[in-house]
């Protein structure tokens, strides 16, 4: 891994939070991602699960986490099974987890090879009452391909079928959506990654720069800061492509007098940042583009006000809606009275502005949480209005990470230049 050791605490501490929700006499199971083929020989770069990474601190291929707090014996109470590594193994693919790392990593003192697993999990479904299984339940994920969970789900309910089987994402979703001191620091430590990544780009941007290169550069400096790279695929789309909202192209032409849109940014120790800004490729704005600029900037303003305790996305989205809706009609994008005849199901704005204003952050960029759950002390979430007009080339979303706390939202993302005239500046050096 590029980035720096992270305290086991932090994995200790979710654990007893997880054991704490289950019920009497359960026991739960956290698979890890697979390595996903490509074709031939191939294979795409591993990204753990991140609610095993979540619960262990484990970023290996080939692990299972088992928790079963009321087991007999103390010592499976947690367990981790592992990939035993070999001389052809470290040849071959490199180091991998001792067992000795594994529990420094993890907290978790006792460690399995995965070749134990079938004898000592038997012998653990013998005690418990109901397992515990893990599934992905985000509401807009769609998955196609059998992953390792959904594998152990069929062996599990075929080997042991008088057995209870309740689900854990309800579990984690509760848990995952509230961040911890130490999760608050990789998250910023992400965004400061990523604020570097911008400001390097400021010095670069020109007419006649590819978005590729743009790419390319971005990507130097998240590695150069031990990052993996970028927490989504980035979009880094010039003129019209900013009106395409999830553009991943990025093989334009930065021409004079375009706007180019970059919804860019690292990750860090599997945390996600996640920031959008628009630039100038000619290095000013004209009128026109400032004052939509402007408008999606005192929209997201007064969209991070709303990120406090006690608010819902629903109402926040409502609100910003209204918000955006007066900004449109002073960019003459809607007409007033047009707006009081609107059908409040189908308002006008959403011509212009047709995504959601926030979401949560963390693990994953669209991480886990419920939609209608209250706002918390400790929730992340991204703050990204936009406006998009393709009849003239122009796109503009402006997004920032914004941490809700009891004396209001903290913009992880405060230091990243964010005034139109700041931009501009900084392109001119």
């Amino acid at each position: 891994m590029k980035y720096a050791a992270i305290d086991s605490k932090l994995f200790i501490d979710n654990r007893k939070r997880f054991a704490a929700k289950l019920k009497p006499g359960s026991l739960a199971v956290f698979n890890s991602n697979d390595i996903m083929p490509t074709s031939a020989d191939g294979t795409m770069a591993f990204r753990q699960s991140s609610d095993i990474f979540y619960l262990s601190g484990i970023d290996q291929e080939e692990s299972i986490l088992v928790v079963f707090p009321d087991a007999k014996n103390p010592a499976h109470r947690e367990v981790l099974f592992l990939k035993e590594t070999s001389e052809l193994i470290e040849i071959w693919e490199g180091h991998k987890y001792t067992k000795e790392e594994a529990t420094a990593t993890s907290g978790v003192k006792t460690i399995y090879w995965m070749s134990q697993f079938f004898s000592v999990f038997n012998a653990m479904m013998a005690e418990c009452e109901q397992v515990y299984l893990n599934t992905n339940e985000h509401t807009r994920a769609f998955v196609e391909v059998e992953t390792r969970d959904a594998r152990f789900i069929k062996w599990c309910r075929e080997r042991y079928p008088a057995h209870h089987c309740l689900r854990s994402a309800p579990i984690m979703h509760e848990l995952r959506a509230i961040k911890s001191k130490t999760e608050i620091a990789l998250m910023q430590q992400a965004c400061d990654i990523t604020e570097k990544g911008f400001r390097r780009l400021l010095g670069f941007v020109k007419p006649g720069v590819m978005e590729y290169e743009i790419e390319a550069e971005l990507v130097h400096e998240f590695i150069c800061n031990r990052s993996k790279g970028f927490a989504y695929g980035p979009i880094i789309a010039s003129g019209k492509s900013a009106c395409v909202l999830h553009y991943t192209d990025n093989n334009k032409q930065c021409k004079a007098g375009d706007v180019l849109l970059l919804d860019v940014a690292a990750e860090y120790a599997n945390y996600a940042s996640d920031l959008t800004r628009c630039i100038p490729v000619s290095g000013k704005f004209n009128k026109r583009q400032k004052d939509v600029y402007n408008a999606v900037l005192r929209v997201m303003r007064q969209a991070t006000k709303m990120l406090a305790v006690g608010n819902t996305l629903e109402k926040l989205n409502r609100e910003v809606g209204w918000v955006m809706q007066e900004e449109l009609i002073k960019l003459g994008l809607l007409k007033a009275a047009d707006v009081k005849k609107q059908n409040p199901e189908a308002p006008l704005y959403k011509k212009y502005f047709m995504h959601g204003t926030s979401h949560f952050l963390g693990l994953d960029v669209h991480d886990v949480g419920s939609f209608t759950r209250n706002f918390e002390e400790g929730m992340v979430f991204t703050c990204e209005p936009g406006i998009y007009i393709p009849e003239e080339g122009l796109g503009i979303r402006i997004e920032n990470d914004i941490l809700i706390t009891k004396k209001g939202p903290v913009d992880l993302m405060k230091n990243i230049p964010i005034e139109a005239e700041e931009i501009e500046d900084l392109m001119k050096k």
